[in-house]
């Protein structure tokens, strides 16, 4: 229960801070934004690092090297989806955004890539799948008034 509160807070958040950039990026640019919104979250999280963990920021340990690029996802993230929204609106991006995690997320755990432990596809699987995708194509159906 923990773990599905965590990531409906997450969900709010991603939405939230994606319409917030693409309204800063109307002003300042999509590269800027980017850049501040990273930086921010740079400074707002090493104090709660330095108050929290009990350790030095730089031991990785055991830490796969190509892992340590999910700071370089981060980059990607930030500006395509706020650009996403900025071009398609914000149902629609991150309704497709959410659709790309689902599946790549679902190949991740089928193929136990990563150190997964991989796991079986099911039809309910699948279905639950084809519904996500069907919604949003049946969203961007609709008429709107001009």
């Amino acid at each position: 229960m923990v773990g599905a509160s965590l990531a409906i807070i997450s969900g709010v958040l991603i939405s939230l801070q994606n319409i917030f950039n693409a309204r800063v990026s109307e002003k300042t640019g999509p590269w800027a934004t980017t850049t501040l919104v990273l930086g921010l979250g740079l400074v707002c999280s090493l104090p709660v690092f330095y108050s929290v963990e009990q350790k030095s920021l730089f031991a990785f340990g055991e830490v796969n090297p190509i892992f340590l690029f999910g700071g370089v996802f981060g980059v990607g993230i930030v500006f395509f989806l706020m650009r996403g929204v900025s071009l398609i609106g914000p149902a629609y991006a991150i309704s497709i955004a959410l659709i790309s995690q689902i599946i790549l997320a679902f190949t991740i755990n089928t193929a136990g890539w990563f150190g997964f432990e991989s796991s079986s596809i099911s039809w309910q699987k699948l279905i639950g799948i084809t519904l996500l995708i069907s919604g949003v194509l049946v969203y961007k159906l609709e008429k709107r008034p001009e």
